[in-house]
């Protein structure tokens, strides 16, 4: 990506990314619960050829994949996609990974039904160019008239407000709670933001304190639309959190038929 702190972000955070969970396993069922029929309602029943191309441990992917769906994981982050691989098969699932640039995705033209992107991932690209490159190339793994799922923050309420820390979270461990907490930096711009990541781990009577730095771009619903439909996509749709269950607004398009 644009920023080669995002590997190592994810690279390092590759083996704890789960305790950012309060119960990982829960949370995987639960966005599958959403997804899987966000895509039949698009697509019909499946199951779908289904591209995660920001995968990292497997969140999405394992819970598609226990759907029934046929998915492939990417992720910028080798051992991030090391991992989905891993959990997958602990599952009894197969989850087939590789690590890629979302911008160049080592994949054929037109062999996905579906290519999902959540969890935030698109925002960090950081401009305009990296983004579209980004969305064409899931574009152009996609069948003709395939569908894109995007997850992302509600970023046009945040940034109106600016807000330099979202609410921390616990998560329990045999070894007591994990404390997981972001500091956010504003840029000049207003539009992008340093991130400061830290998990404080239990270690006896104290804490292990564990840092990583990376920056996103706050796109507005109408940036995103814009980029969606200068990528190629048609009928693109806001889904809110109200209407799916879903964290995070998602939106859906279509690679236009021809």
């Amino acid at each position: 990506m644009s920023d080669p702190s995002v590997r190592r972000f994810y690279d390092d955070m590759a083996t704890e990314y789960h305790l950012i969970f309060p119960d990982w396993d829960t949370s995987i069922a639960r966005q599958a619960s959403v997804l899987d029929p966000l895509i039949q309602g698009h697509l019909g029943a499946g199951p779908r050829r289904v591209l995660d191309c920001s995968c990292g441990i497997g969140t999405q992917a394992i819970g598609l994949a226990g759907a029934g769906h046929q998915v492939v994981g990417s992720d910028l982050s080798p051992r991030a996609a090391a991992r989905a691989a891993v959990e997958a098969a602990s599952r009894g699932l197969r989850l087939p990974v590789a690590a890629a640039d979302m911008r160049q995705l080592p994949f054929a033209a037109s062999v996905f039904d579906v290519v999902v992107c959540a969890d935030n991932s698109l925002a960090h690209l950081l401009s305009e160019q990296d983004v579209i490159a980004g969305l064409r190339d899931m574009g152009r793994v996609l069948r003709p008239d395939g569908l894109l799922v995007l997850t992302v923050r509600g970023y046009d309420e945040i940034r109106a407000s600016r807000p330099t820390a979202p609410p921390p979270r616990a998560t329990a461990t045999p070894e007591g709670r994990v404390i997981t907490f972001q500091l956010w930096h504003w840029h000049e711009d207003g539009e992008h933001y340093d991130l400061e990541h830290f998990q404080l781990v239990p270690a006896g009577d104290t804490w292990s304190v564990r840092t990583r730095h990376t920056t996103s771009w706050a796109l507005t619903r109408a940036q995103l639309t814009g980029f969606v439909a200068e990528a190629g996509f048609t009928d693109v749709v806001w889904h809110t959190p109200d209407s799916t269950g879903f964290y995070q607004p998602v939106l859906t398009a279509r690679r236009a038929s021809r």
